[in-house]
């Protein structure tokens, strides 16, 4: 049963799941869903893990102020400023160490957070996701559109991205998920364009020593498998798995393979220490 958690300063909107004796996993979102774009998995993870999602600033129940002075002036966020409201997360959990797993930018994330954090991060999962998400400049542009126009002219082409199969739009989890990008707040979901646009972990990915699995969809237009093999080749001792009829959020469209990847990974590793 999910545990919703009071707002408060300076925190992410999240809610927890699973056993409280369970190791910490957080879960980390794509760029204009939810924490429920992790639903298909829940149930399988909180078996065994005490689960923590989050929502992005501007997403979901996150409001784009909790960035702080990070969105002031716009343009300046960055993927550390993210990375610093999971470890704010966590730190309220009393966790030092935790697993972590994330959606594309989510993913990102969890990358930094391996690389730069290496004592707080027990195993990593990147799931669609990159070292480094295209030219900044159309980023850029991007976070203009939407602070100009909001995410409205996104909707149009953003089914054809996420899913490979077009009728999973119009199933509960693809609806709800294109409702999530629709109510997002322009200025959070721009900060977090700008976090994209400087976001570059190529030379640096042989410095993550955490145990990391990457999932990537065959027919994933935004974080193609290429991503995910460069991913693989410079992380030390990284697995990889290739998922057909999956694209960008391969977890709504392969939920069973996406599960079951991230169950083995991550319940081969020993319990993480915990401090209540």
């Amino acid at each position: 049963m999910s545990t919703p958690t009071p707002a408060q300063q300076g925190l992410a909107h999240h809610v927890l799941d699973g056993p409280t004796s369970g190791p910490p996993l957080i879960l980390g979102p794509s760029l204009g869903t939810s924490l429920a774009v992790w639903e298909p998995q829940l149930a399988e993870l909180a078996r065994t893990h005490r689960v923590l999602r989050w929502d992005l600033p501007g997403h979901g129940g996150s409001a784009a102020a909790v960035l702080g002075p990070a969105a002031d002036p716009p343009g300046e966020t960055t993927v550390a400023d993210l990375a610093r409201l999971v470890l704010r997360l966590a730190d309220q959990q009393g966790w030092r160490r935790f697993r972590y797993a994330g959606i594309s930018l989510g993913g990102a994330v969890g990358a930094h957070l391996a690389l730069h954090h290496p004592e707080r991060v027990e195993a990593l999962a990147m799931v669609c996701s990159s070292a480094r998400f295209g030219p900044a400049q159309g980023w850029r542009d991007r976070a203009r559109l939407v602070r100009e126009q909001g995410t409205g002219p996104l909707l149009e082409g953003t089914a054809g991205r996420w899913f490979a199969d077009p009728a999973t739009a119009a199933t509960d989890p693809g609806s709800g998920l294109l409702a999530d990008l629709a109510a997002a707040d322009p200025a959070g979901y721009a900060a977090c364009c700008d976090a994209l646009a400087d976001y570059d972990l190529r030379s640096q990915l042989g410095g993550i020593t955490a145990p990391t699995l990457v999932i990537a969809g065959r027919e994933d237009p935004a974080t193609p498998p290429a991503h995910a093999r460069e991913l693989v080749d410079a992380i030390p001792g990284a697995s990889l798995l290739e998922l057909a009829g999956a694209a960008h959020l391969a977890g709504v469209e392969r939920p069973a393979a996406v599960s079951g990847a991230l169950q083995a990974h991550l319940t081969s590793l020993p319990a993480a220490p915990r401090r209540n």
